[in-house]
């Protein structure tokens, strides 16, 4: 491909931070299968698209695949106004995986009058990513991912961002930053997990990791990892430095992760004041905004939408939008966000029910066409079955607090095998599963502790149980690159943020005023 005379300048670094992604605090990841739409601006919220694989979108006999992944013909995707609400699709970044520079610039070029960004998937630990030789397993190949980053600098018309993980060694993961941002990368997302840091092996991401990227580099720094809850992400801002927290699971339990948080900024002298591309914003608070002067641990219990106010509302949306969505990713999004009261025994004959709605792939809504003509009857169906789940919810609340005369921070337990806290199953809350036994990993001494444990358990069963609280114990603290980590807290379909690209559905878009959220349906890494 004959490769664009370079464009004129553009907007780079920390001006197109601030001046076209209006200074966001709060990033939702891109993630395959599950992409999250933003929240309205008062919250300064980035999204990025599902992930798109840049060969099979430049490939023109592959039409389906450019439709389901980003929907030009359907006026929404990347719009700077949507005909279906006063919302916008922008700012918007799309994500490619790709391994050929010329490749992805062609791909790129049919999204760029349709984005604000286009960013570069270094992540993907997944084993899909292995064959075609994508995400993380390029991360050796430097000269490879410089040309790539490199060429979509200096021939789009819209900046070039990159997503990547760490390596074990903080100074060389400072050293890939650093060619990140030589090649051109305009923002940095640094994944504060190893590329072998995946699913039941995630375990916790590396905050010092981040945080040297961040002090290393002069342009801006996303920290992506461990965010499960409202409070967590000032505790990652504190830690990292970084310009900006970006959440993948958090927010597909939780779309109304960051609802409720402000930012409050203050100048610091250690930090420039220039107006440069390169200067450093100030430095951020995030609180929780409430007109109470005692604030509770978790923001997530200030005036919080119940799981059925999020459920609805993303279906009202699933409804009128233009763009096809599969409708597995609705169902997905619906068991996850509802998943604290499907989970408990009084409501398995509704989580059953959702189970067997019998759904169609829509059709695309022509324009002034309502959505029932498009195959969305069987939406009314989740909508029957959530409104019952509400039903039993407003009787569970009323019970459970006394008529509203306990607070709810004093129905917070904590789960003891993780140590977390749960929430009240009518609030939307991340979710987390018992460690398994962790896998032994060679040269700490497991593969002996596994054998003799084995042979013991045979004699002994209480021996088990015995050796799997040995190999957790072991497994505890550990950081990147030194030995096993307890694995991620999720179901074994699920995500992880960087995760493999199977069947590609579609985002969709709420308004995040009071009681708002930003959720969606999607596939990215």
């Amino acid at each position: 491909m004959e490769l664009a005379v370079p464009i004129s300048k553009k907007l780079e670094g920390y001006e197109f931070y601030r001046e076209v992604l209006g200074s966001p605090k709060f990033i939702v990841a891109p993630m395959v299968d599950q992409s999250v739409s933003k929240a309205d601006k008062t919250i300064r919220c980035a999204v990025y698209t599902p992930m798109i694989h840049a060969k099979m979108f430049a490939d023109t006999t592959h039409k389906f695949y450019r439709e389901q992944y980003f929907d030009i013909a359907s006026g929404e995707e990347g719009a700077s106004s949507l005909p279906s609400s006063s919302d916008t699709d922008r700012p918007l970044i799309v994500q490619f995986c790709a391994n050929d520079p010329e490749t992805l610039l062609q791909s790129a070029k049919l999204v760029e009058a349709h984005c604000d960004a286009v960013d570069i998937n270094l992540g993907c630990p997944q084993d899909i990513a292995k064959k075609g030789h994508y995400g993380s397993f390029l991360q050796d190949e430097w000269d490879l991912i410089y040309n790539m980053i490199n060429t979509l600098h200096k021939n789009l018309a819209v900046p070039v961002t990159a997503k990547f993980r760490v390596f074990p060694e903080i100074e060389k993961t400072v050293e890939y930053a650093k060619m990140l941002e030589r090649a051109g990368a305009q923002i940095l997302t640094c994944h504060g997990r190893m590329r072998e840091q995946r699913g039941q092996n995630t375990g916790l991401a590396s905050y010092a990791h981040i945080a040297a990227v961040k002090r290393a580099v002069s342009v801006p720094v996303f920290a992506n990892g461990n965010i499960l809850f409202a409070s967590d992400v000032q505790r990652c801002l504190d830690e990292t430095g970084a310009d900006g927290v970006m959440s993948a699971e958090g927010v597909l339990y939780n779309p109304a992760l960051f609802r409720g948080l402000s930012v409050s900024t203050s100048s610091s002298a250690s930090l420039s004041t220039s107006s440069s591309s390169h200067s450093p914003p100030s430095t951020s608070t995030v609180t929780a905004t409430t007109a109470s002067a005692s604030r509770p641990k978790h923001p997530e219990l200030i005036n919080p939408p119940t799981l059925t106010s999020l459920a609805l509302e993303y279906l009202s949306i699933v409804r009128i939008q233009r763009t096809r969505t599969s409708p597995s990713a609705v169902k997905g999004h619906l068991f996850k966000i509802l998943r604290p009261a499907l989970g408990r025994e009084r409501y398995h004959d509704l989580r059953e029910r959702m189970g067997r709605v019998k759904v169609s792939v829509p059709r695309r809504l022509e324009e002034g066409e309502e959505g029932e003509g498009a195959g969305w009857t069987w939406v009314d169906a989740y909508v029957r079955v959530v409104e019952e789940v509400q039903r039993r919810l407003e009787e569970d609340v009323r019970l459970a607090t006394k008529d509203g005369t306990i607070p709810l921070e004093e129905l917070v337990v904590t789960d003891e095998k993780t140590g977390l806290d749960v929430l009240p199953w009518w609030i939307a809350q991340p979710y987390f599963r018992p460690l398994p036994t962790p896998v032994p990993v060679p040269g700490n001494g497991w593969n002996a502790k596994v054998k003799a444990g084995k042979a013991d358990a045979k004699a002994n069963p209480k021996a088990d149980a015995k050796l799997k609280a040995e190999l957790l114990h072991d497994s505890t603290n550990s950081t990147p690159g030194t030995g096993p980590v307890p694995a991620k807290r999720h179901p074994p379909d699920e995500p992880n943020g960087d995760g493999d690209m199977d069947a590609g559905t579609k985002r969709v878009r709420l308004a995040a005023g009071e009681g708002g959220v930003g959720v969606g349906a999607g596939a990215s890494a």
